[in-house]
């Protein structure tokens, strides 16, 4: 028999997408206790990262008043590299400049403590250093959880995972299997502390505004993947990620330390962040599978959100603005149920993955759902295209007394060369089918 119910609902984990799921529901006037691992929330996070002010507005319209934010983003960089050499393009725009600012760099420690107060205020209870070890369930419904630090086992309405992308509590219940390492990236990053004056100098920016610097090519040595590198207000955040399975499978053996290492020795980007200082590292797991990746995240008692779902858009990189807002979207459904007095059974809580169907998170996912796996089978965008492009733009900008006809039937002949006439107009298709 079911136990009388402690909480309306339990949210296990204190990232963006569980905090936005308990501040939402605590808003609302529900008890909510959350449950987080770490020492505090943030504790675990020690990596910058891009926020996305929509998502956060929705949940909290005024958290430009005190949240930590690092830097407003005015320009977006992004860089096709060979081993010497880069092509890019960027925009920069003086209305990104101007408030209300769209995106913003930030600390992931220092932005989750912050949040964490948020949801606390709301009348959330927060427990960490606790982990839960496992489900409780009644029959097929989920009614509670039990942790290593807490005497007896916890009760509620409905259960929250919000647990990252590593979670084993939707795998010991049953609700997915294990996670494949296709559909996963490892990620490395650290933060380079220096001067701001030298960060202003160095980007061509203000007090304030900052820029993000995309990157793919040689840098990830064949593997899919990109890098990455991020204005903080003191600091710089640089990373670069690729498939878990392709660390693996890599006939170089290339650890992510070292990929990382070799990256910032690229001659463009060495001069970017020469003088850092080196005072903290990471390496994260982020779910890069897609639309096709996507669990079950809803059921008899339960929701999935954030990275445990795998909600993490590949070709945007919009990952705390997808959790945020899976976050919300899975508050919204309980609070809704508990007023309309459906309970929490499949049947009620699949509004949930209507409402994500309806919204900017699965329309994005679903859009570029076959992008994942083209890139992962062609190696060639991430080693043959970036050295054709770099090296077509160097033919063409070398001024040696070539005509520039001729240049341009070289860098054709260059192309058929490497990859033949069949090879670029079947890549061309792959790329414009996964982008259509």
């Amino acid at each position: 028999m079911k136990k009388p119910s402690q909480f309306d609902a339990i949210v296990v984990g204190a990232g963006p997408s569980g905090n936005a799921c308990a501040y939402t529901l605590a808003k609302a006037g529900l008890k909510v206790l959350q449950i987080e691992r770490g020492e505090y929330p943030g504790s675990k996070n020690v990596q910058g990262a891009i926020l996305y002010a929509n998502a956060l507005e929705q949940i909290i319209p005024d958290f430009r008043d005190d949240a930590p934010l690092e830097r407003h983003i005015i320009e977006q960089r992004m860089w096709l590299l060979d081993e010497t050499s880069f092509v890019g393009t960027h925009i920069r725009s003086e209305d990104y400049n101007k408030p209300p600012y769209n995106r913003y760099t930030i600390l992931r420690a220092q932005f989750d403590k912050w949040f964490s107060a948020k949801v606390r205020e709301a009348g959330a209870l927060l427990i960490c250093e606790t982990t839960v070890n496992h489900l409780i369930m009644d029959g097929d419904q989920v009614v509670g959880v039990q942790c290593d630090r807490i005497q007896g086992d916890v009760y509620a309405d409905v259960v929250i995972l919000a647990d990252g992308v590593n979670s084993t509590l939707a795998r010991k219940a049953g609700f997915h299997g294990e996670i494949k390492s296709e559909n996963v990236a490892l990620a490395v990053k650290e933060i380079l502390f220096m001067p701001e004056e030298t960060i202003r100098q160095r980007f061509n920016i203000g007090e304030e505004s900052g820029v993000v610097i995309e990157m793919v090519g040689r840098i990830t040595d064949g593997m899919m993947g990109t890098g990455f590198l991020y204005t903080n207000k003191e600091s710089l955040t640089i990373g670069v990620g690729c498939m878990l399975g392709d660390f693996k499978n890599n006939p170089n053996r290339t650890s992510p330390y070292a990929l990382l290492e070799q990256m910032k020795r690229h001659p463009a980007i060495a001069p970017l962040i020469e003088g850092g200082e080196m005072k903290e590292y990471c390496a994260h797991l982020i779910p890069e599978g897609g639309f096709h990746a996507i669990p079950q995240i809803y059921g008899n008692g339960w929701m999935i959100v954030g990275d445990s779902g795998g909600f993490v858009n590949a070709v945007h990189r919009e990952g705390s603005n997808l959790a945020m807002t899976t976050g919300r979207l899975a508050a919204e459904t309980v609070i809704n149920a508990k007023a309309a007095s459906k309970g929490y059974r499949a049947d009620s809580l699949k509004a949930y993955k209507t409402a994500l169907d309806d919204s900017f998170v699965m329309k994005d996912l679903y859009k570029y759902r076959d992008m994942p796996k083209v890139l992962h089978k062609n190696p060639q965008f991430f080693t043959s295209y970036p050295d054709m492009v770099a090296q077509a733009a160097r033919t063409m900008i070398t001024v040696d007394g070539v005509d520039k006809k001729t240049k341009e039937r070289e860098i054709f002949a260059s192309f058929r060369k490497t990859r033949k006439l069949t090879g670029l107009v079947g890549d061309a298709y792959k790329l414009w089918k996964a982008i259509r």
